[in-house]
């Protein structure tokens, strides 16, 4: 079979399991969703056994990537909670989101829709295979998966214990279909089945969404990446920044709301940056800051012009003192990625100010970028964090994997 033919048969199924998903029962998606968390549990040593080969395979990559890329007992117990959770959340499915009435007596209405197929294109983390997975299902989508080379054994892994957990519930075969052929070639021949596939969603570092918006003949939602900031005015409570900007650097470096920047008001920096600092660099982190910062604190290494808007995905930290909460927005403005940022301030004021006006798919006060998350936000799991501003902006839950369409009825009416 050519290449071609592969990525054609594998879309084709997903459409056909499409059109069944869209029509299954809630109350089927539920069980199938909770069978689907029991078996990952169940077969967990399966899981870590193809992880082991990935990981063992996964020579130069850093040590930030090799954390994205490794399953534990942790992690494959969060995936069955995220299912768990995606089943107890409301079916957005049929939900009426408006209704009205025109003077001739018509009906009409807003119906929430599946999209219909969706094709994920992801780097390293297998978890994301679950979520994805599970919140296509809820949302009555058919899921293409089609993660990175080096997650290949453990996305199959996972994909045979949900589709054969599914399939026993009554959901449709083809409904989460995995692309288990590596060849680059593959992705790009993905990239242009608009016929079959609806959506795609890339979720990767810089080079991955240039490679799907040139190549793409199908509407993208990029997850692009985070250059997250915290800025920490001279009205914080220090003992509370200095919790939330550790949290925000190390708690998960490699992820795309990690703080990579940081910003200090001057008034506290000689108080506020040199126990954190040392802090950090007792969790291995490598701070790199503007000369003000290095003044402060001696040993730190100074920021080159291209670390101001680097996302470094490791422990590694631009930290940049500056005058006032202007300028920490301007530098927001100028190098971030409109993903997350945060303000610590008891300032009421100034924090109304630094929500309203900092452009982010998420804006924080006196709270760790970390949390911008779709379980921390209540939706389940996420599809990822969109930094598009068409159709949906920042952690997509269920409602965004949705479409809608108009429902009308009538009694006869013309158009005259």
């Amino acid at each position: 079979m050519s290449l071609a033919d592969y990525v054609i048969r594998k879309a084709s199924q997903a459409k056909a399991a499409a059109r069944l998903l869209a029509t299954v029962p809630t109350a089927v998606k539920n069980e199938a969703l909770l069978a689907m968390a029991d078996a990952l549990e169940a077969r967990e040593a399966e899981l870590l056994e193809a992880n082991k080969k990935d990981v063992a395979a996964a020579g130069g990559l850093t040590k930030a990537a090799i954390d994205r890329l490794t399953l534990n007992t942790k992690r494959v117990t969060e995936m069955a909670a995220g299912l768990r959770e995606i089943a107890a959340l409301p079916d957005p499915i049929g939900e009426v989101t408006k209704v009205w009435q025109r003077p001739n007596g018509m009906t009409v209405s807003r119906v929430r829709v599946p999209i219909g197929v969706i094709g994920i294109i992801y780097e390293s983390r297998p978890n994301v295979t679950a979520d994805a997975a599970s919140l296509c299902l809820k949302s009555g989508n058919a899921v293409v998966l089609r993660g990175g080379s080096e997650a290949i054994q453990s996305n199959a892994a996972i994909v045979k214990v949900l589709a054969e957990a599914g399939e026993k519930h009554g959901i449709p075969a083809g409904a989460v279909t995995f692309i288990d052929n590596p060849d680059r070639q593959v992705s790009t021949l993905l990239l242009k089945q608009d016929k079959l596939i609806d959506l795609i969603i890339p979720r990767g570092g810089e080079g991955l969404m240039q490679f799907v918006v040139k190549e793409s003949t199908i509407p993208v939602i990029k997850h692009d990446k985070g250059v997250c900031h915290t800025y920490v005015d001279d009205k914080a409570d220090l003992a509370m920044a200095a919790a939330v900007c550790f949290n925000a650097k190390v708690q998960r470096p490699g992820t795309c709301n990690a703080m990579e920047t940081l910003l200090v008001h001057q008034a506290v920096a000689p108080a506020f940056l040199p126990p954190l600092i040392a802090r950090y660099r007792e969790a291995g982190v490598e701070v790199r800051g503007c000369p003000r910062t290095v003044a402060l604190a001696p040993g730190v290494k100074p920021a080159a012009d291209s670390d101001w808007g680097a996302e470094f995905l490791d422990l590694i930290l631009a930290v940049r003192v500056v005058d006032d909460m202007e300028q920490a927005m301007e530098h927001i403005a100028r190098h971030g990625s409109q993903h997350s940022e945060a303000i610590v301030t008891r300032d009421q004021e100034r924090a109304t100010r630094f929500l309203n006006e900092v452009d982010a798919a998420a804006v924080f006060h006196n709270a760790s970028t970390r949390l911008h998350d779709g379980y921390q936000f209540g939706l389940g799991a996420e599809i990822g964090i969109s930094t598009t501003r068409i159709h949906a902006r920042g952690a997509m839950g269920l409602e965004e994997l949705t479409s809608s369409k108009f429902v009308v009825r009538g009694t006869g009416q013309l158009r005259e």
